[in-house]
């Protein structure tokens, strides 16, 4: 492998070493790797992929007028933000988001913010952080129709508007958008600081290295050239025609045949400065492989436990950042090698060096997607659940209210819905009709190669995150399943296709609440709040149509009371 790029070893099993071997011998003696650079849609399922390979030329594109990044990242500089707040979703905001919690904040630069929920508490949280006299704001959308970024900048517009004047308001926004689009025609019209354009035939969660992860790259202070010499490393790597040499093609016919072997939960591991790549590669992972009812189901940030939790069904993917290593990680892992798991193991030698993985990872996707035999550039069952959310939100605007719905149990503050079908098989293996009962009856729905997925509409923050992180993981460790958890409504953009789309082997737990405060949305009638409850019925009503086994829970205003309660109740059970 080329002694410029991050070192990858393999730890396999006999039959998916033999599998993978023949893989790559295939790719060889076809030529594969020419034709997935010259574009050619047999290698995928003949629909079109040749329209989305456009990141494949991105990073020698962006060499060639690399310097406009250094100037905006001056002009930032020499305007004295304070503050930057992203607002998108998915792939317009998972790669700045990695960034800042990978680079942290440097000196001299505004503190850069994501924000992708509509959630109204976190929406005031963020808002909280932040001066919106000294913010620049990045409204990121590929379409510039989506519902999430469209409303944040109508929120945050109206506020900047207050801070600073209907004079100077146009000048604290950036917008990052495709030719043609919607935002771009209001951007120019509203007078915003600076338009950046994306490239057509990029999808979003192939756009890191693009103008959708460099743009704000180079706001927070990250110095966007070196981050491409970095990339272009590996690109020339993944061009190698000999599959064997091949970085990309290597990490892809690993994952692609690990899944057609049975073993297509991903799990991530990665080393506490640069843990946030789990959330790209989620995206990547479940957005691009998820449909026809076949998925590479990524598990991030499951805490790591001992060899006897886990089954046949996995890969594991040790992402080890050489300058900050976790011993622990690193003991955890080589025990799970021991045992005969199979594992990759990826030397990042910096933080610069995850250019290189974000090329890396595209490749070894569309390698992986030939392989599993789907198309990995699109994503039909995303539409789905936005679908259903547009009805509600237009039905909020007609009648002022959400259609009726009704719990099938309701005890201590805790409402419980599921359809028809999925109540009466609760009701009917309950050991009795409480939350500890119908929760006990979903989780024994739990077989051997299923993963458990909690979908958590509320705000994302530290101590939500652990209340849940401990249910996942009592989950685990008496079930032997892999768990997922996402906070909604951004896993709709990322996980929710592979939830949605692929093998029905998943059993879904989501959690819904009243808001203490709601937040107005600027000139609709809806709030974010409304929102944010259709998103989750829409989601959910989707998992049944697609016959998943779900189960909801309803929590109070009290958020952080409602999910210990819910805790508990996993704990105790399992």
């Amino acid at each position: 492998m080329a002694p410029n790029i991050n070192q990858q070893n393999l730890t396999l099993p006999p039959d998916l070493r033999s599998a993978v071997e023949a893989a790559l011998e295939d790719w060889e003696a076809n030529r594969k790797v020419e034709k997935l650079w010259a574009g050619d849609p047999s290698l995928w399922t003949n629909q079109g992929e040749e329209k989305w390979l456009g990141w494949l030329n991105i990073v020698e594109e962006q060499q060639r007028t690399v310097r406009r990044f250094a100037n905006f990242a001056a002009e930032v500089k020499d305007a004295g933000f304070t503050h930057g707040l992203l607002l998108g979703m998915g792939g317009s905001s998972l790669c700045p988001e990695v960034l800042r919690k990978s680079f942290g904040k440097i000196d001299g630069f505004p503190d850069l913010r994501v924000l992708d929920s509509t959630d109204p508490a976190q929406i005031r949280a963020i808002e909280n952080r932040i001066d919106l006299a000294k913010t620049l704001f990045f409204v990121s959308s590929k379409s510039g129709t989506t519902l999430e970024p469209n409303i944040f900048k109508q929120y945050f517009y109206a506020r900047a508007k207050e801070a600073v004047g209907a004079d100077q308001v146009g000048s604290r926004f950036i917008a990052i958008t495709d030719p043609g689009s919607k935002l771009r025609e209001e951007a120019a019209r509203e007078n915003f600081r600076k338009i950046f354009l994306g490239v057509p035939s990029i999808g979003g969660r192939y756009s890191a290295l693009s103008d959708f992860g460099l743009a704000p790259a180079a706001a927070m202070g990250i110095d966007v050239g070196r981050f491409l010499d970095r990339a272009s490393e590996m690109v020339k790597a993944c061009r190698d025609g000999l599959a064997q040499n091949n970085p990309g093609v290597i990490l892809g016919a690993v994952l692609g045949m690990a899944h057609n072997l049975g073993r297509g939960k991903v799990t991530i591991v990665a080393s506490p400065p640069i843990f946030d790549v789990g959330a790209w590669l989620e995206q990547l992972l479940a957005e691009s492989t998820g449909k026809n009812g076949k998925a590479l189901i990524p598990v991030n940030r499951e805490p790591l436990a001992s060899r006897g939790v886990y089954g046949d069904d996995r890969v594991f993917v040790y992402l080890r950042l050489d300058s900050a290593p976790d011993v622990s990680q690193d003991t955890a892992v080589a025990e799970l090698e021991s045992a005969g798991q199979p594992v990759i193991s990826i030397s990042v030698a910096d933080v610069y060096d995850l250019s290189q993985e974000f090329f890396r990872w595209e490749i070894a996707t569309a390698v992986a997607g030939s392989i599993i035999g789907i198309n990995p550039f699109d994503q039909p069952d995303v539409e789905a659940s936005k679908v259903v959310t547009r009805k509600l939100t237009e039905e909020y605007e007609r009648t002022g209210s959400l259609p009726p719905e009704s719990p099938f149990s309701e005890a201590e503050g805790i409402q419980l819905f599921a359809d028809r079908k999925n109540a009466e098989a609760l009701q009917k293996t309950a050991s009795e009709p409480s939350l500890k009962g119908y929760l006990k009856a979903l989780l024994d729905q739990l077989q051997p190669h299923d993963y458990f997925a909690l979908l958590a509409y509320v705000e994302m923050n530290d101590t939500h995150e652990r209340t849940l992180q401990v249910a996942r993981e009592s989950v685990r460790d008496a079930k032997r399943v892999a768990t997922c958890l996402g906070f909604g409504p951004r896993f709709l953009h990322s996980t929710g296709q592979a939830y949605k789309g692929g093998p029905n082997g998943g059993v879904f737990l989501q959690v819904t609440c009243d808001d203490a405060t709601d937040l107005p949305v600027p000139d609709q009638n809806y709030t974010f709040g409304i929102v944010k409850a259709a998103q989750a019925r829409g989601d959910f009503e989707v998992l049944n149509e697609r016959g998943r086994r779900a189960l909801r829970v309803h929590l109070g205003a009290d958020v952080g009371d409602g999910l210990r309660r819910l805790g508990a109740a996993v704990k105790a059970l399992v």
